[in-house]
């Protein structure tokens, strides 16, 4: 988790400025429209007011821009006023306030929005903000959920702002693409535009921080009859695109529409063969949704990890014996898709919190050991924090249970099953998995395939630094090939995956788990390929020279 205090003060206002270059591209998107009226919602410093000056033909134009810190504001007005832009105006006060009153068919419209809205995560904005973010989504009639980050209710009040025929340009976070908590976006951006283009850089715009940003250009429908083209992908490397006619870039790529728009925008990224692909395997008898063949559960609970995932050393200084239970919860805890007594001994020589600590005495059974250990944990007030305080005693961890097959909750290059043969107790850092109509090793076994590595790429999300992480409802959407007549095997598997590069594994057990489905080598390589090319994405490396 987390917290505010570990925070920089330009992240808990999402001050990251748009390059001039990529502000002059979006001003002269917008500008083919001759707009009277442009919003700036969150303008900072006045990056797009040079941008305007710069491309020409907005000395007219009543330009609106919105700043809530004061010191940014007046710089931003008198950039404007420098530029000689005579009907720019900078409001210093928020924005989704001013939205709010003026979200109803009576309030202000604009021909264009332009912008760089804050990337601020729900729980570090101030409850007021936070009570307006919430009243943006429900005055559109979309579902609200606290996961969400500050431009997404940003996007939602400028598009609804805009006038029927008007443009949307901004830079946004790419995981706009892919987060569950842009999904209510993602569907009023599909129902209310006309058209949609993401242009998705390879490299990252923003110095100084790992989240990947995109350019999003929306044009809305002049009228609820206007057909809905959906949306297109231009994927771009380095600066060369901004040479372009920006009509010609939002014009260039087919876009594509129905489940592609409807739900996660991943989708987009792949090629139409490789989309055709995907659907045709997902349509196969034998392959299935996970939630079909396995449930989901999060991991243990604690509140504080490092407190009950101990070392041996911990145990045998504390006389904890008695409590320790064998865990796992790292993805260097489990470099195969087996876990052991061997693997647990490799990871207990090392070091490694090996023990889950479970106390179910009464505190008077307990030797002075273990009392100590406890007391150890209320000197440095564990027992106030919120997962603790609400249970009694607060060192009793509840649900606790392992099951027969576990999952990491994030991956760097795909996700893998591991079979957990030690009956190990795993945290909310994995899932634990029940396989229903299944045997556990060929639930194992079949899971790593090019096609369900690829739908996980399709159904996850990513952050800054490229790690894939599948919350429980994405894991159970996840297709799963279960042929009849294969058999994997997994010590072979396991010895794979911890010797060779992930996309020679991969490579192979498609021969096997598809190839069982009577799956053509080209239809693998193709499933291969679109795994590679999506990974390779998130890892913001190219395919040509990535090393899988």
């Amino acid at each position: 988790m987390k917290f505010v205090e570990d925070q920089t003060a330009q992240k808990l206002r999402g001050g990251y400025y748009t390059p001039l270059d990529l502000a002059a591209f979006i001003s002269l998107w917008v500008r083919d429209l001759d707009p009277r009226r442009v919003l700036e919602p969150s303008c900072g410093d006045g990056a797009f007011f040079q941008a305007m000056a710069d491309v020409g033909g907005f000395a007219d134009a009543e330009l609106i821009g919105f700043e809530l810190d004061d010191v940014e504001a007046s710089k931003a007005s008198r950039r404007a006023s420098e530029l000689r832009l005579r009907n720019a105006k900078v409001r210093s006060e928020d924005f989704l306030a001013w939205a709010i009153d003026n979200m109803d068919e009576g309030g202000e419209r604009f021909d264009a929005v332009v912008g760089n809205p804050p990337f601020v995560r729900y729980q570090f904005l101030p409850p007021t903000f936070q009570t307006r973010a919430a009243r943006i989504f429900d005055e559109l009639g979309l579902k609200f959920t606290k996961h969400t980050n500050a431009w997404v209710p940003f996007i939602l009040a400028s598009l609804s702002l805009l006038r029927p025929g008007g443009r949307l340009a901004m830079v946004v976070p790419a995981e706009i693409i892919h987060v569950t908590h842009a999904q209510s976006l993602r569907s009023y951006l599909g129902k209310e535009c006309r058209r949609l283009v993401i242009i998705d850089p390879e490299e990252l715009w923003f110095d100084g921080t790992l989240q990947g940003a995109v350019i999003l250009m929306a044009e809305k429908r002049s009228g609820p009859r206007q057909k809905v083209e959906g949306l297109g992908m231009v994927p771009v490397r380095g600066r060369e695109f901004l040479r372009r006619a920006p009509s010609d870039v939002f014009a260039e790529p087919q876009a594509i529409n129905g489940k592609t728009v409807s739900g996660k925008w991943t989708r987009a990224l792949l090629d139409l063969e490789t989309r055709q692909l995907f659907d045709e395997l997902e349509a196969h008898p034998d392959v299935h949704r996970f939630e079909d063949v396995a449930r989901v559960d999060v991991g243990i609970v604690t509140g504080a990890n490092k407190f009950f995932l101990v070392s041996d050393e911990t145990v045998e200084t504390f006389g904890l014996s008695k409590y320790a239970h064998p865990m796992f919860g790292r993805s260097e805890h489990c470099p195969g898709v087996i876990y052991d007594e061997q693997q647990h001994a490799a990871n207990a020589e090392k070091g490694s919190p090996t023990n889950f600590l479970w106390f179910d005495d009464a505190p008077a059974k307990m030797k002075s050991g273990p009392k100590r250990y406890i007391e150890l944990g209320e000197r440095e007030n564990l027992h106030t924090r919120y997962k603790c305080r609400i249970r009694a005693p607060w060192y009793k961890v509840p649900s606790v249970y392992s099951t027969e097959v576990g999952m990491l909750k994030r991956s760097h290059d795909t996700p893998r099953l591991i079979l957990n043969r030690v009956g190990a107790y795993t945290t909310d850092t994995a899932y634990r998995i029940r396989s229903t109509d299944v045997a556990a090793e060929r639930l194992v076994g079949s899971f790593l395939n090019p096609l369900t590595a690829l739908s996980a790429e399709l159904e996850g999300r990513h952050y800054g630094g490229g790690v894939l992480e599948l919350i429980p409802s994405e894991i159970e959407r996840l297709i799963i090939p279960l042929p009849a007549n294969t058999g994997v095997d997994l010590a072979e598997l396991d010895a794979s995956i911890r010797s060779r590069p992930t996309h020679e594994t991969l490579e192979r057990q498609g021969k096997t788990v598809l190839g069982a489905l009577g799956i053509s080598k080209a239809k693998q390589a193709s499933a291969l390929e679109g795994w590679r090319k999506l990974r390779d994405r998130r890892h913001r490396t190219s395919t040509d020279t990535a090393e899988a």
